[in-house]
């Protein structure tokens, strides 16, 4: 990670008045908009601000908060003299981080059966994430049912049909494919665990284990020769 991208900056904008944090990496980013920050993306840079309409006390308290929380992360952060503070409170795990940890154990997993077991996660009815996460969609749709806007009730639409729809069928691919999984019971062969164990009828007397030697990379051919007048 480029040093440059644990440094931020949260000021208020000199001219618009506005509340805005700059430079830092995703996480930064995820811990700027759990603090209440949105991010803005432009052509050339992606940069976060507060939200519009809040009083000034608000913003001062927002950004306060995003400062310790990113500099209790160990990012440097130079902000405002409104903005300061010597308080780091706790960071926790959160929900997503858990689930991203299924993507290192699929990583790691060795057998059909160990695969099939983490994509269960995903695709349990009624406790599994994506059934988790069509709930949260339709609550997000129903929110948006009495909230009074122009655009409410397209948005409500819009969340479920991503619930019923979108959701449902990805759902459906994936509960095929961790099916199809825990019907194999088989080792993955490229993850074979190794158990240091020469065969008997192994040929190379120096071998030290029974794992197959790893592919050979085929060499790539030049490029043709371009063909030039003839003299």
């Amino acid at each position: 990670m480029p040093l440059s991208d644990r440094y931020l900056t949260v000021c208020r904008d000199p001219d618009s008045e506005e509340v805005l944090a700059r430079d830092g990496d995703p996480e930064a980013h995820s811990i700027l908009q759990r603090a209440g920050f949105i991010p803005v993306h432009r052509l050339h840079e992606t940069y976060h601000r507060a939200p519009t309409r809040l009083p000034r006390d608000e913003e001062t308290g927002l950004a306060t908060e995003a400062v310790a929380r990113l500099r209790a992360a160990g990012y440097h952060v130079d902000c405002d003299a409104d903005f300061d503070t010597s308080r780091r409170p706790i960071l926790y795990q959160t929900l997503g981080e858990s689930v991203a940890d299924l993507a290192e154990r699929l990583r790691e997993a060795t057998t059909t059966d160990e695969a099939a077991g983490i994509l269960t996660e995903l695709t349990a009815p009624c406790d599994g994430i994506l059934d988790a996460v069509g709930h949260v969609l339709t609550a997000a749709a129903e929110f948006h049912d009495g909230l009074g806007t122009d655009s409410a009730p397209y948005t409500a639409r819009r969340l479920r049909y991503l619930a019923e729809e979108t959701l449902r069928l990805i759902a459906t691919d994936l509960v095929h494919t961790r099916n199809d999984l825990a019907d194999q019971h088989a080792p993955h062969p490229g993850r074979t665990k190794c158990t240091r164990e020469v065969p008997a009828g192994e040929r190379e007397r120096s071998a030290v284990c029974a794992c197959p030697p790893p592919p050979r990379a085929l060499p790539v051919p030049p490029l043709p020769l371009a063909a030039g007048p003839r003299r």
